[in-house]
């Protein structure tokens, strides 16, 4: 995807306003400002004309902008009051148009719901909220087709790696399958935060990936529990919530060495531990 003559002025445009815009830190606020980040960012989600993209904190509308050029609906949400009028002057034209929806609000209340049809999520968001973003989206009633999230560097290569399991890696690929695709340099925000980002895509959603929702309580139960102490064992761990004998006895179905730790179990066999220590 190449800036055309026109592209380049309103990238521009958006790069001045943002150089006026002062950020909150409050809010978490780190403005991209570089347009071909926001275009790798817009490659490695596959949009495409057809798709409906929800955007949450589009900020200064820099990758708003480069979303409108490749698809023609995004949703975006914004909690800044004072951001809004900015972007409804920006992108008058496309709400008009009924290409962009600009909604005021908290996307961690928006109900997606009320999305007519599949979604794609992408977004730059606040390092603070990450995992309540992903928690939020994934555990939607109405979940996206796929995620791509702007994200601290770290957080990005702890959820995407293939050994050495998190809490927030196995709970990201109970939903769908991680993958980082590219590193993204301080420099390309303002103001700069104090370590580099990344992209984070989560792509193959499933909509059913528990039978039911007692499922994905006992699955994110057992899950919190094994994590609790990390310098513990996993058996110590999971009796907080089931007898030693309990908790051999699904080992040895498995079967897992009674020395492992939470970080040594695949997902798969995160499954098992969490339906028999149910059963």
């Amino acid at each position: 995807m190449r800036l055309l003559a026109g592209d380049w002025w309103n990238h521009h445009h958006i790069r001045h306003v943002a150089v006026r815009m002062r950020a909150k830190k409050s809010l978490g606020q780190n403005f991209l400002m570089h347009a071909q980040t926001a275009q790798r960012i817009v490659q490695a989600a596959g949009v495409g004309k057809g798709d409906t993209v929800l955007e949450i904190g589009p900020g200064t509308g820099m990758l708003t902008r480069t979303l409108l050029e490749a698809t023609n609906h995004v949703i975006a949400i914004e909690k800044d009051d004072e951001l809004i009028p900015t972007l409804s002057d920006t992108f008058s034209q496309e709400i008009a148009g009924n290409r962009l929806t600009l909604i005021h609000g908290d996307a961690l209340t928006f109900d997606t719901k009320s999305i007519a049809g599949p979604y794609r999520l992408v977004a730059n968001i606040p390092y603070y909220i990450t995992g309540e973003i992903i928690r939020t989206y994934l555990t939607a009633p109405h979940k996206p087709e796929s995620v791509t999230l702007l994200v601290q560097k770290e957080v990005a290569e702890r959820i995407a790696r293939s050994k050495k399991e998190s809490l927030l890696s196995l709970s990201v690929k109970a939903y769908g399958t991680p993958k980082y695709e590219f590193t993204v340099p301080r420099g390309a925000f303002k103001p700069a935060p104090s370590v580099d980002s990344a992209v984070l895509t989560v792509r193959d959603i499933r909509p059913d990936a528990f039978p039911s929702s007692e499922a994905e309580s006992r699955f994110f139960a057992a899950l919190r529990a094994g994590f609790a102490h990390k310098r513990k064992l996993l058996a110590r761990n999971l009796e907080e919530i089931a007898s030693k004998e309990h908790i051999l006895s699904a080992f040895a179905a498995i079967p897992l060495s009674e020395k492992a730790r939470a970080e040594d179990l695949t997902l798969h066999e995160w499954r098992i531990i969490a339906q028999m220590l149910s059963s």
